[in-house]
């Protein structure tokens, strides 16, 4: 049956079976990130079937042809019966010209899309994503990067910093912003902001920001008061107002006015068209991309730390990571049924089975005890093993190396940077403070795990013996 009535029906039932679907999605309980990214990309695919399926059920209901009336006048008119028994007659006769037909009741779709995963799902997320994002917890800020520090009037920094600062585009000159260059990077900058709520947050309203953006810049617009865009007093003699722009001198200001660039701004603002669209347009841009940012800000944190991990990594270790991120480590129940779950109401550590270590193991290794290091950033380690190996780790030596200090065993067990600071100038001012010799402090190790300092394993490796 292909009447309006029944293609009614079936939209109303297919929207239900997508919200129960999503429902479904929901309570699954995603254990890794690539599980939680692929049920948001599966919920979103039900959500864009769920709006095409009410656009068409709207054009339905609206029935600028007549027809959904002319059917019901037809089914509650004198001759009902006689109606329905011809449409009877009509299925009776699909059914006796196609006999064998299988058909697959609706239900079964949605549930073998809800269910479905496979090696070709986990393929095509990795396929809309670079390397450098790791499936969308990070940002590629790469090409971005590059067209940033070519802009004319830029402060030049490294990629760290500007992931703190991209967002922060209006303290630049007002002269750098009316350049193609920067026009240019500003869309590429919206452009990749928006792809990467798409791929990495799917379900998050994005158009709704927008529009709340959209009225609180119309606001700040009118008021002269967007942020690197503030009404300035143009009180002097020597402003253009075509052209926007103020003068020192009466000379150059007069030779200004008899540029063809100051007579074509002043034709078109005679014409009603200045460059305030362009401005406004290059506003929202720049105000677009703070809101994106502080909307990403978890993503924006994760990046920085990132970074900085992987530079304090060695050749051998981030090699080593990229074998370990190619296989993803999910834990599974063995034999025991899926609603079993660990009983750990104390949150102890797991121990190699999977399960909390005994509590008197717990309390014996000190794991109860935290130890803060303020070089690291107030970073908590937990345990006194944990807190005596980490002086050799790369975030207290990273700390260590912002603060301009060698991380040597004079400054083991110090953790505030007060103290380190203070010991420094100590240990300069005594003479204890031995400079570092390459030859003697720097330490190599060879394939077997044996430790030298670079002159002796420079003179081994010359003999052939390494």
């Amino acid at each position: 049956m292909n009447n309006v009535l029944e293609r009614q029906r079936a939209a109303h039932e297919d929207i239900e079976r997508l919200e129960q679907a999503i429902v479904d999605q929901f309570m699954l309980d995603a254990k890794t990130h690539r599980e939680r990214l692929h049920a948001e990309h599966t919920m979103d695919t039900f959500l864009t079937r769920i709006a095409d399926k009410s656009n068409k059920l709207h054009e339905l209901y609206e029935d600028q042809e007549g027809l959904r009336q002319s059917e019901i006048d037809a089914l509650s008119g004198s001759s009902e019966f006689s109606e329905f028994y011809e449409r009877l007659k009509s299925i009776k006769e699909h059914h006796r010209k196609y006999p064998n037909e299988t058909v697959e009741p609706p239900e079964m779709e949605f549930i073998y899309l809800s269910q479905r995963r496979d090696e070709g799902d986990d393929e095509e997320l990795e396929k809309i994503f670079s390397g450098e994002e790791g499936l969308g917890r990070y940002f590629d800020f790469n090409a971005l990067y590059a067209q940033y520090i070519n802009l004319k009037g830029v402060k030049k920094s490294d990629y760290l910093q500007y992931l703190s600062d991209f967002d922060r585009v209006a303290a630049l000159p007002k002269t750098s912003k009316t350049t193609s260059e920067y026009k240019a990077y500003l869309n590429a900058m919206v452009a990749y902001l928006r792809s990467f709520f798409e791929r990495a947050k799917p379900l998050f309203d994005v158009a709704g920001l927008e529009q709340r953006t959209q009225a609180d810049f119309e606001d700040k617009w009118e008021s002269k008061s967007v942020p690197g865009w503030e009404a300035e007093e143009n009180t002097s003699n020597l402003y253009c107002e075509p052209c926007h722009k103020k003068f020192t001198k009466d000379t150059v200001f007069d030779a200004h006015k008899k540029g063809k660039k100051h007579i074509k701004a002043q034709e078109a603002m005679e014409n009603g068209q200045t460059k305030d669209t362009q401005r406004k347009s290059i506003a929202w841009k720049e105000v677009l991309i703070a809101c994106y940012a502080d909307a990403l800000s978890d993503v924006r944190e994760e990046s920085k730390a990132n970074v900085e991990r992987k530079q304090a990594l060695t050749d051998k270790e981030r090699t080593l990571e990229q074998e370990q991120e190619e296989v993803e480590i999910v834990e599974q129940e063995s034999d025991d049924d899926d609603d079993d779950r660990i009983y750990n109401p104390l949150k102890l550590p797991l121990g190699w089975d999977g399960k909390p270590i005994p509590y008197w193991l717990y309390k014996l290794h000190g794991l109860g005890v935290e130890y803060p290091c303020e070089i690291c950033g107030n970073y908590v380690y937990m345990g006194r093993k944990a807190f005596d190996k980490h002086f050799q780790e790369w975030r207290h030596a990273h700390g260590m190396r912002c603060l301009g200090i060698p991380n040597t065993r004079h400054f083991h067990e110090i953790i505030k940077i007060e103290d380190a600071y203070t010991l420094y100038a100590k240990l300069k001012k005594e003479g204890m403070q031995e400079d570092f010799k390459a030859e003697t402090m720097e330490e190599f190790e060879d394939a077997e795990g044996n430790v030298f300092n670079k002159k002796i394993y420079e003179e081994l490796r010359r003999q052939g013996i390494l």
